[in-house]
């Protein structure tokens, strides 16, 4: 085989080709190798000596070398122990990042909590010695109610630091409450000086219920004037009262109700006098209506027909009897440029001798109530914090001596009025005036609406009359659309289904008041109260709970189509929907009927809409219970995180007894 592999080869192969003779060949290459090694010694002999000296320079290389793996081996010691040293420093410094940043917390907490119960000296200055007016003093009145607040939490987690400052903040209290009463008080006898625009000092007043830096300066003029200025957050003067001492608020609310409706009465009372004496002399009276007889009843064949009152054939005393029955300019009264043109000033009008009709004497009278009755109102709810029957009440506390003034007036003036003219237009005077006031966004027209409808239905159910009812229907419409209205002017959806509420639940209390259970306009009032209180509990469970009745719809939606399986990877939100409805519900139940309690002044209405609350809760959860027993979601970890219905209807009975 190797034979055969050298006879391969090339170089034997073209050996083999010239005729070569290779014993001869194997000979020579033998010489020439011996030739090559002797050079080659010949070559190492010449060399020796730097081949001994490159030995040297290789044996001190390995030697540095070895002394170089020493010390590297040296370092390599030195970084293993640097290293440990640096996990150490690590996990010191992790360490004391922690408790920096625990400190850092406790110091926020601590000083939060010194800067709420620390009571400087200025403040204590300033409430002492600053008199009520001066911004100072609203500033740390401000300050002083925010501690106050603030001493009565802590006092109720029991830190121990509240009684420490609880008889300084006592008596900066009672001194601030001293001197806002004494100042309140001062501004309320003011109006009883005679001649008083007791509109100043209101604004006065108005001035220090809004917040610094947005301080009211006044509340429109006496021509109908509505408040512009926007408000702004800030607890003066009769909210710090309310807040901190009710009974000195409740005392300035009752002077000042005296004051004012004494001042309104006695105003209007004068007022109205003084118009009368400077009407027409020469008024219509019964003996000037039509069919009046111009024969003499001396005339032995004059008969009155029984059937005919006797006051139709009678003699007329005016002049000119036809200005009796004809319109002439009287009818500018109710038109644009005099309807809310300045009042009549009576003394004014004795000095010139110049006379007017009725209606407009009824006009200037009445668009003075109007004027005084709006700003009163507006009034009353900004300072008082008033809204809805509790604002109707007090307006009506106020006003409500003045009005009945004018309605006995009226009464007297219509029962001996044989002038249908100057009547029809003083109704029309009244109409323009509801309009009016509606634009000012006075809503104290509900209730009278409501008693007046009732006292309608109640004597027609005695004798119906259809007329009478589609009357009553088209004033239902429009009173539904005032309202709406109204509530149209408030920022958000919640408020304005509040105000609803309120004002239909006011309106089908006086229906059902007044014994018309089962008139339509109960039947109407109910429906729109109905859809309303729905609307505003899914309005008020939103956003305590909104992210698990958003998933409850769309799972519902989703199996409604057979797509269930969509849901499968929602594990993460359903365990986090699942434990938070278990961590926060009752905190949220809590805040929920606070908040439904405060915006509804009727006890009963208020509870309802808290039991609806909660049994739609109660329906959502139950939902949810099933959503998450279908066959896709069966096997979540999160069901063990779900509270028993059973259990939560129990827990709900103890947290809310009415339940």
């Amino acid at each position: 085989v190797h034979i055969q592999a050298n006879l391969e080869d090339a170089l034997v192969q073209e050996a083999l080709k010239t005729g070569v003779d290779l014993r001869q060949y194997s000979k020579q290459v033998e010489l020439e190798l011996q030739e090559v090694e002797r050079a080659s010694i010949r070559d190492y002999i010449k060399e020796s000596e730097n081949i001994a000296s490159l030995h040297n320079q290789i044996t001190a290389c390995d030697a540095i070398l070895e002394r170089m793996e020493q010390m590297l081996s040296a370092f390599q010691c030195d970084l293993s122990s640097i290293s440990s040293e640096i996990r150490t420093l690590q996990e010191q410094s992790v360490a004391m990042n922690l408790r920096l940043k625990n400190r850092r917390a406790v110091r926020r907490q601590l000083g939060q909590l010194l800067d709420e119960l620390v009571v400087p000296g200025t403040m204590i200055r300033t409430i002492l010695e600053a008199p009520v007016t001066e911004p100072e003093f609203l500033e740390q009145l401000q300050e002083l109610n925010g501690k106050i607040n603030s001493v009565k939490e802590q006092a109720f987690r029991e830190t121990v630091a509240c009684a420490d400052v609880q008889h300084v903040l006592e008596k900066l209290k009672i001194k601030a409450v001293t001197k806002i009463r004494e100042f309140v008080l001062q501004k309320i006898y003011s109006f009883r000086k005679p001649m008083t625009n007791y509109q100043i000092p209101q604004n006065a007043l108005l001035k220090y219920r809004w917040g610094i830096g947005g301080a009211r300066e006044g509340n429109g003029g006496a021509e109908g004037g509505t408040p512009t200025s926007p408000r702004v957050p800030g607890r003066f003067f009769y909210q710090f009262l309310l807040g901190n001492e009710r009974a000195v608020a409740q005392e300035l609310r009752e002077q000042y109700v005296d004051t004012m409706s004494k001042i309104y009465l006695s105003y209007f009372k004068s007022y109205t006098g003084r118009l009368m004496k400077i009407q027409y002399e020469e008024v219509a009276e019964k003996d000037d209506l039509m069919g009046v007889e111009d024969t003499a009843k001396k005339d032995p064949c004059y008969r009155v027909r029984p059937s005919v009152p006797s006051r139709f054939f009678s003699k007329p005393s005016l002049k000119n009897r036809n200005t009796v029955f004809t319109l002439g300019n009287r009818g500018s009264v109710i038109g644009a440029a005099e309807l809310e043109g300045p009042i009549i000033v009576p003394h004014a009008a004795q000095k010139s001798d110049v006379r007017y009709p009725f209606e407009s004497l009824f006009r200037s009278q009445h668009y003075a109530l109007l004027d005084n009755s709006c700003r009163e109102y507006l009034f009353l709810c900004d300072f008082f914090m008033v809204t809805g029957p509790s604002a109707q009440d007090l307006f009506n506390a106020v006003m409500g001596k003045t009005l009945a003034m004018f309605l006995k007036h009226m009464d007297a003036y219509v029962c001996d009025c044989y002038d249908s003219i100057a009547v029809f237009l003083c109704i029309h005077i009244v109409l323009r005036f509801k309009a009016i006031m509606a634009k000012r966004n006075i809503p104290a027209i509900t209730r009278r609406y409501a008693e007046f409808s009732s006292a309608i239905v109640s004597i027609n159910q005695t004798f119906p009359n259809e007329k009478t009812h589609a009357l009553l229907g088209q004033l239902q419409v429009e009173v539904e659309n005032f309202v709406l209205r109204v509530a149209a002017e408030f920022s958000s959806r919640k408020e304005q289904l509040i105000f609803l509420i309120n004002n239909y639940d006011m309106m089908l209390g006086v229906l059902m008041e007044r014994a018309v259970e089962e008139s339509k306009e109960v039947e109407g009032f109910q429906q729109l109260l109905s859809a309303r209180t729905q609307e505003f509990i899914e309005e008020i469970l939103s956003p305590p709970f909104g992210g698990m009745i958003a998933f409850v719809k769309e799972a519902e939606a989703l199996l409604e189509k057979g797509q269930l399986e969509r849901l499968r990877g929602e594990e993460a939100r359903v365990t986090q929907l699942a434990r938070g409805f278990s961590s926060t519900w009752k905190a949220s139940v809590e805040s929920l009927s606070q908040d439904v309690m405060r915006s509804f002044s009727n006890f009963k209405n208020g509870t309802g809409i808290i039991q609806g609350a909660l049994t739609q809760l109660i329906q959502y959860y139950h939902r949810f219970h099933k959503v998450l027993a279908q066959p896709p979601l069966r096997s979540l970890p999160a069901r063990a995180e779900l509270i028993n219905i059973h259990h939560l209807m129990v827990e709900l009975k103890k947290h809310k007894p009415n339940f």
